[in-house]
């Protein structure tokens, strides 16, 4: 059983808007963060979760060796939500060797590195001097700027596990408070657009040319999306804050690179051991956040692993419908939403769904609702089979 966790700041900066005000104003609306692929010269048809102003926002001053387009999405997110002050008080009680910082990512700066592939010369002198490996492709690039931003010096890491990276930090932050190496820990993830994503998955035949639908029955692919979000976890709120982080399971069914096993058993695994972790039962659970995709396979062993693990009883939808998916951040972008739905006692509906999947046997809410919510499991599941859940609950 895991020692519950206090969500004492959260900020981000995705597809949805800049902020928590605008992502929850976005989110019980059905505004949609999705527009047609306009990322550089990318040719190809599909549709994207863009986050704006990135282009005309270039780091300077002591972090200008840092500057690509995945570390000013870090940056920004940051600055949201009165996020760097929230920290800065941590800072003060506990020392800036006592805060962690744990980041997921799977892009990091690797724009730079491609479009600096391109500004070679014709006589193949090398890459331009210009680029810098460390503070930008490096996947320690961004959890570097972030604590230096941040002024900490305590242990820091990133995390790339595919899609759950930014989940898993959520775990690895609860074994650095249990062993003692921290009093807090600033979890978060960034992930922004590149062509390595978007013709990476066009080739794997995984992007629909629509905004993806997922559990529709004529769902045909995924969204890619950008954003960056942050936590701080405490041991302790000081002002009263109710969000806690209740528990955690991992797993690793390893059956294939991008194909997640079909009955889902890898993630029943992970939202069975989160459950053990949080001492908690499948029937105390009110909503589920879900990993979907909008790809016909994950959609449907996901599905499986719902059904197996809680029946047909408990309320889940998927989110990626409005932001894309956001890979490396998607676990910290699904958790802050989960963490807004509780807040706010509400479950957003999947709006673009025209046609449910008749093979999905689990409570897909098709509209939003309000309803009292105690606790939320937020979902994500990566290539290669790495698998987290996250439970969130409210202190009574």
């Amino acid at each position: 059983m895991m020692s519950p966790l206090t969500v004492t700041a959260m900020a981000t900066a995705n597809p949805l808007g800049l902020g928590l005000p605008a992502t929850w104003t976005a989110l019980c609306t059905n505004r949609q963060g999705l527009r047609p692929n306009d990322f550089e010269d990318a040719e190809i048809k599909t549709w994207i979760g863009r986050v704006e102003g990135l282009e005309t926002e270039p780091m300077t001053g002591e972090l200008a060796d840092f500057d690509c387009r995945n570390n000013r999405l870090a940056l920004m997110g940051l600055r949201q939500d009165g996020f760097e002050q929230a920290v800065a008080s941590a800072r003060t009680r506990y020392g800036p060797d006592r805060i962690g910082v744990l980041i997921g990512t799977t892009t990091s700066g690797i724009l730079e590195t491609e479009l600096a592939y391109r500004r070679r010369s014709a006589a193949g002198e090398g890459l331009p001097l210009t680029v810098r490996y460390r503070h930008t492709q490096n996947l320690f690039s961004v959890s570097d700027l972030v604590r230096r931003q941040l002024r900490l010096t305590g242990p820091v890491a990133s995390i790339s596990t595919a899609c759950s990276s930014s989940a898993k930090v959520f775990a690895s932050a609860s074994r650095w408070m249990a062993a003692g190496l921290c009093d807090a820990v600033v979890v978060g993830g960034v992930d922004s657009l590149c062509f390595m994503t978007l013709y990476g998955f066009a080739s794997l035949g995984l992007l629909s040319d629509r905004p993806c639908r997922p559990c529709d029955v004529s769902r045909d692919g995924l969204s890619i999306g950008e954003a960056a979000g942050f936590l701080l976890l405490e041991r302790e709120g000081r002002n009263g804050e109710r969000l806690r982080f209740l528990g955690y399971g991992e797993s690793s069914d390893a059956h294939h690179m991008s194909t997640p096993h079909p009955e889902g058993l890898g993630a029943a695994l992970a939202m069975e051991r989160a459950l053990d972790r949080a001492d908690l039962k499948p029937i105390d659970i009110d909503y589920i956040n879900l990993h979907g995709t909008g790809t016909p396979a994950n959609d449907l062993a996901e599905d499986c692993a719902i059904w197996k693990t809680f029946g047909g009883r408990t309320p889940c939808s998927s989110t990626k419908e409005r932001t894309g998916h956001t890979l490396g951040a998607a676990g910290i972008t699904e958790a802050i939403l989960a963490l807004l739905c509780l807040q706010h006692d509400f479950m957003p509906g999947m709006v673009r769904i025209e046609q449910p999947d008749p093979q999905l046997r689990s409570a897909m809410m098709l509209r939003s609702e309000s309803r009292p919510l105690r606790t939320v499991i937020s979902n994500s599941f990566g290539f290669g089979g790495s698998n987290c859940t996250l439970i969130f609950g409210k202190r009574p």
